[in-house]
Order: C-alpha cells, then sequence, then structure tokens
C-alpha cells in the first residue's frame, strides 16, 4: 500500500486545498461559537426582560423597545460627535457647534414645556405618540445621513428633529411604564430595569456604530433609522393597555372652573424631589457640552494626541456612575427617598466644587461618575416619591410632566456648559459651582419654611 505523501512532497494544488479545508474548518468553528454565544446572550437578555412577570404585563416589550430606542440614540450621538466635534478644526469648533447647539436646543428649550400637556391629550393613544417620536428620529437620522455626504445644511434642522424627538419619548414612555407594571412592582423596580436595559443597549450599539463610522458617518445615521424603525414597530405592538385612561385625571383640567383645580395637591417631598432633580440634571447637561469643548480645545498635559481617549474617561465614568446608580437604587428603594434626593444633590455639589479648586484629570473622572451616580438615584428616588405620595388618578399625568421639567433643566444646563466652556475650566466650573451650591441653599431653606408651617398648608397644588 502506497505511503501517504509529507507535506513538503504534496503539489501546490494539494497544499492549498489542504490549507482552505482547514480554513474553512476554523471558520466553522468560529461561526457555530458566535452562533452559540448570540443564541446565549438572546436567551439571557429576553430572560432579563420576562422575569418576574415583565412578559405576561407587557413592561418587556417597552424594555425591548427601549433598548431599540437607546441604540439608536448611542448610534446618532456618535455619528454627530464624529461629524460636529472632531472634523472641525479647534479654532472653528467653537463656532460651528455654538450653531448647532443653537439651532437644537433653543427651539426645544420654547417646546419643551409644551410637550406633556400635548401628549396629555393623546391618552388613548400612547402607543401611537410612542411610535411616532421614534417614526419622526427614523425619518431625521435617514435625513441625516444624507446630509452627512453632501455636507448640506439640512443636518442642523435633522439634528433637531432627532433632539425634540428624544425628549417627547423619555415623556410618552414615563406615560406608559405605570399601565404595564406587573403585580407587586414597584415604579421604582420597573424604571431599573429600563434604565438597565438602555445601559446594555447602548453598550452594544455605540460599538458598532463606532465601527461603521470608520466606514463613514452616514453609515451610522443609516444604523440608526433600521433601529428606530423596528422601535416603531415595536411601540405600535405594545399591549391595548398603554392607552386605556380608566382611573385618571388631568393635574390641570382647562373644563374645570379655576376655583377646582387646587382640588388635587402634590406632596411637598416630591416638590422638593422634583427641584433636587432639576440641579442633578441641570449639572448633567452641563458637564456633557463643558467636557465636549474644553477637553478637546484644552487637553490636560501628556494627553494631547489622545483626546478622543481623554474624553471617553470623563464620559465612560459618568456612564459607570449611572450603571452603579441604578443597581444601588434598587437596594435604596425602601430608605427614605426625600433624604436621598437631598443627599445626592449635596454630593454633586460637593465635588464640583472640589473640581473647580483643583482641577485635574482624577477630579474631572471623579465629577463624571459622581454626575452618573447622583443623577440615577435622585431619578429613582423622585419615582419612589411620586409613586407613594401622588395619587392614582393622576400619577401618569404627573409623572410625564415631571420628565418634561427634568428634560428642560438638561438643555438649560447644556446652554451653561456651551457659554462657559469659552472660559478657562477653572472659572465655568466654579460658576456652575456657585449656582449649585445657591441652589442647595434655596431647597434647604424651602424646606425649613415648610416645617414651619402648619400641618394642613404642606402640599402645594397640582396644578402648579
Amino acid at each position: 500500500m502506497p505511503e501517504s505523501p509529507t507535506p513538503d512532497q504534496r503539489t501546490w494544488p494539494e497544499r492549498l486545498g489542504a490549507a482552505g479545508t482547514r480554513a474553512a474548518r476554523a471558520l466553522g468553528a468560529v461561526g457555530r461559537g458566535t452562533g452559540r454565544g448570540s443564541r446565549k446572550a438572546f436567551v439571557q437578555a429576553r430572560r432579563f426582560t420576562h422575569a418576574k412577570g415583565a412578559g405576561e404585563s407587557g413592561l418587556a416589550r417597552l424594555l425591548e423597545l427601549h433598548a431599540f430606542n437607546t441604540a439608536g440614540d448611542a448610534a446618532v450621538a456618535v455619528s454627530l460627535a464624529g461629524s460636529l466635534f472632531f472634523t472641525v478644526p479647534t479654532d472653528e469648533a467653537h463656532g460651528d457647534v455654538a450653531r448647532f447647539l443653537l439651532l437644537t436646543m433653543l427651539p426645544f428649550a420654547i417646546v419643551a414645556p409644551l410637550i406633556g400637556p400635548f401628549l396629555d391629550r393623546f391618552r388613548r393613544g400612547r402607543r401611537w405618540a410612542i411610535g411616532a417620536t421614534l417614526a419622526v428620529r427614523a425619518f431625521c437620522a435617514w435625513v441625516a445621513a444624507g446630509a452627512v455626504l453632501t455636507e448640506s445644511t439640512a443636518l442642523f434642522p435633522a439634528a433637531l428633529g432627532c433632539l425634540v424627538a428624544s425628549k417627547a419619548y423619555g415623556v410618552t414612555r414615563a406615560s406608559a411604564v405605570p399601565r404595564l407594571l406587573p403585580h407587586d412592582f414597584t415604579l421604582v423596580k420597573a424604571n431599573s430595569r429600563i434604565s438597565l436595559t438602555g445601559t446594555g443597549a447602548a453598550a452594544i450599539s455605540a460599538p458598532i456604530a463606532v465601527g461603521l463610522a470608520a466606514i463613514g458617518p452616514q453609515w451610522t445615521l443609516r444604523y440608526a433609522f433600521a433601529l428606530f424603525v423596528i422601535g416603531t414597530v415595536l411601540a405600535v405592538l405594545l399591549p391595548p393597555r398603554v392607552d386605556s385612561t380608566e382611573g385618571e385625571q388631568d393635574v390641570m383640567d382647562g373644563e374645570q372652573p379655576r376655583r377646582r383645580r387646587r382640588r388635587v395637591r402634590i406632596s411637598p417631598d416630591v416638590v422638593v424631589g422634583l427641584r433636587c432633580n432639576v440641579g442633578l440634571r441641570f449639572l448633567s447637561g452641563f458637564l456633557t457640552m463643558f467636557m465636549a469643548f474644553v477637553l478637546r480645545s484644552d487637553p490636560f498635559p501628556g494627553w494631547e494626541n489622545r483626546v478622543t481617549i481623554l474624553m471617553a474617561l470623563v464620559i465612560g465614568a459618568a456612564g459607570a456612575g449611572s450603571t452603579a446608580g441604578v443597581l444601588l437604587g434598587s437596594a435604596l428603594r425602601s430608605r427614605r427617598p426625600q433624604t436621598t434626593v437631598l443627599v445626592v444633590l449635596a454630593i454633586d455639589v460637593v465635588v464640583v466644587v472640589v473640581t473647580a479648586a483643583a482641577y485635574g484629570l482624577a477630579t474631572a473622572v471623579a465629577l463624571g461618575l459622581a454626575v452618573g451616580l447622583c443623577q440615577s438615584l435622585g431619578k429613582l428616588s423622585l419615582d419612589a416619591l411620586i409613586q407613594r405620595d401622588v395619587p392614582e388618578t393622576v400619577r401618569t399625568s404627573v409623572f410625564a410632566r415631571s420628565e418634561t421639567v427634568l428634560q428642560l433643566a438638561w438643555v438649560l444646563g447644556g446652554f451653561a456648559g456651551l457659554g462657559l466652556a469659552l472660559q478657562t475650566p477653572r472659572l465655568g466650573l466654579g460658576v456652575v459651582a456657585l449656582l449649585l451650591v445657591g441652589w442647595l441653599a434655596l431647597v434647604v431653606w424651602q424646606l425649613s419654611q415648610r416645617e414651619r408651617r402648619p400641618a394642613g398648608q404642606d402640599a402645594a397644588p397640582a396644578s402648579r
């Protein structure tokens, strides 16, 4: 029987065929491993979204919808950051990005107070309202993709549409959550799960968007378009109970006489919680815009050629803090939420004061971590206060209106970051530190005044 030829005795076609066979086997093994990993990840994700009755109540569908929403927003952020923050020369960056912020944030600052009352009129069509916010962003992402490719001025109104629709989504989703709570499921726990789902989706989507941005920013926006389209379909498929208005009434009913608008009153703890969250959200908006400018135009020594990594450290710290806050929120939900909101606002104030006094990489990262952590804990505490103190008949409307106020606070903070980024980092942080110290003092003073009032005068009108 003839012996098999050794590798050196094979002809080159035989060697090529053997190499191809080994490569095919290796690719097959990689493919099978990837497939098993993907299936396992899908099963784990579905188990998380459907756990503890979320599948039966319909909350799981909202979690899936929110995952596509957050993934799409992350893709849009990556594309616009690459188009507006990093491709513009340093000496032109402030002017171009200022124009972008003015064209996007100024109109929203005017529209934001109207979003909540406007959406309240569409309670019987919440699914369509949520779907509309995603469909608008899908359209705007597609338009922005063409604008980036042709360097058209249509990029700015498209970015405006994405921003306003994203904020409107936050309000509409907030109004739908109470209708999908499983049995014995608190609003805090539901929002914690929603936040974790969004964080995970953004963490997966952002690297994909960065990879597509390497090919071209338009591909990142087309990827966002596909995500928003899927999200639109999932919104329409939400359970019909999302549109139900059984047992609800308006916080402010225009058809009622003015003297009857004060019948439903909001707990002072909810008012204090909202005011504390305004300060937390203002600082979050400020830090996002301020660091986007300052770290690029005035990076820390030794980081001049690694600006992207530097920004990732600071902004990534805020993301890590936000995730930690969500995880801690579940453990703290049984504590006194009215105390938690004050504590986290005080922590933010202390950290921003320290950062202004000793500005450096370590303090900037610590500030990002504190802002993310405190904002998450503050928002979860506000949710707990609303669920505890607001009557069920108006809880949905109050929750939606509080979201609108917080979104507007973020926008105002972004404007502050835009203006103060033109100054030195220490001066900009110092001004915001003074503003937040004053805001904290005002909240504490109002609390002390409340303690002196008679017990019957504690509540604030819901119509305010």
